[in-house]
C-alpha cells in the first residue's frame, strides 16, 4: 500500500513564499510505468480532517503517482503557494473561498472535484438557546467575504438580524444588514481566529475542522446550524492543469473508498460525490 508523504511546512500567515517551501510541484507528464520513481504530487492541506482526507488519497492513488502532504499553517498560504506553482494541488477551500482568493490575488485557481460537505453552526461560551441571546451582544464573524455571507446568511434564516432582500445573501456584509432588533455588535476576524474570539463573544462562527481544538462540534454544540453543498470542501488545482492526467489520478484517489472512509469516520463532515 501506498503511504504519502507529509512535508510539515511551517509557515506563518503572510510567508507564503519561503525558499524552504520551494520545489517543483509535480512532473507534468504522464509517468513512465517502467520508470522505478513515481511523479511526486504535493498537496498543500491545512488541519484535519483535510490533512486526513489527503493522507487517505495518498493510500488510494495510483500506481506511477505518489501523493506528498504539505501541511501549512493558514489557507491563504494554501493559496499563494498553489497559484505560485510550489504545490501541485490543495485541499483547503471551498469554491467561493478559491473565487475570493483568485479576484484579490491575479489567480488562476479551480476546483476540479468537491470531496465533503461539512456543517458550520453558531456556538456560545455562555448560551444554551440561540433565544437567550441578549440586546447589546458580541458576535463573531470569519472576515472573509464567502463566509461573511455564509453567516449572515444562517443568522437572518433563524430571524436574528434581517438583510437587504435586493443583495445576495451569499454576498452579504455588515452594511447590508438591515434589520438589527438585538442591536448586535458584528466583530470580524479570520476564520483561525475565531476560536480566540469564544473566550470572550457572545456568539461565535466556526467550522467544524476548527471548533473541535475547544471540544465541540456542531452536532452537539451548534446554536443554530446549515449544511449548504455550495461549500463543498474541493480538490483545487492551477486552471493550466485542470484536464492533465495527473488532476484525474487525484480526482480517483479523492474520491476513492479509503477517503469515504475517512469522512465516513468523522461526524461533522459528508461525502459531496
Amino acid at each position: 500500500m501506498k503511504k504519502t508523504r507529509v512535508a510539515l511546512a511551517a509557515i506563518a500567515l503572510g510567508t507564503a513564499l519561503l525558499a524552504t517551501a520551494c520545489a517543483p510541484a509535480a512532473d507534468e507528464t504522464k509517468p513512465d510505468a517502467q520508470s522505478a520513481e513515481p511523479t511526486v504530487l504535493k498537496v498543500a492541506a491545512v488541519q484535519a480532517p483535510m490533512t486526513d482526507v489527503v493522507k487517505a488519497a495518498g493510500d488510494a492513488i495510483e500506481d506511477g503517482y505518489e501523493v506528498e502532504l504539505v501541511e501549512v499553517a493558514d489557507y491563504i498560504t494554501s493559496n499563494t503557494i498553489l497559484n505560485s506553482g510550489d504545490v501541485y494541488a490543495n485541499f483547503s477551500q471551498h469554491v467561493p473561498y478559491m473565487q475570493t482568493f483568485n479576484e484579490g490575488n491575479d489567480g488562476t485557481l479551480v476546483g476540479v472535484q468537491p470531496v465533503y460537505n461539512f456543517v458550520i453552526a453558531f456556538y456560545s461560551k455562555t448560551l444554551d438557546d440561540i433565544a437567550d441571546l441578549s440586546d447589546g451582544a458580541k458576535v463573531a464573524i470569519p472576515d472573509d467575504p464567502s463566509n461573511t455571507g455564509r453567516a449572515l446568511k444562517l443568522l437572518a434564516a433563524n430571524e436574528i438580524i434581517v438583510l437587504d432582500p435586493d443583495v445576495d445573501p451569499y454576498e452579504a456584509t455588515v452594511d447590508d444588514i438591515t434589520g438589527n432588533p438585538k442591536d448586535l455588535e458584528f466583530v470580524q476576524v479570520p476564520i483561525a481566529s475565531l476560536n480566540a474570539a469564544y473566550e470572550e463573544a457572545d456568539l461565535v462562527f466556526q467550522w467544524p475542522s476548527h471548533i473541535a481544538a475547544l471540544g465541540l462540534s456542531p452536532e452537539k454544540d451548534g446554536l443554530i446550524t446549515e449544511l449548504d453543498d455550495r461549500f463543498a470542501l474541493n480538490l483545487v488545482v492551477q486552471q493550466k492543469d485542470a484536464d492533465s492526467e495527473a488532476t484525474e489520478a487525484l480526482k480517483k484517489a479523492f474520491t476513492s473508498d479509503e477517503v469515504r472512509e475517512v469522512i465516513e469516520g468523522n461526524g461533522t463532515i459528508e461525502t459531496a460525490w
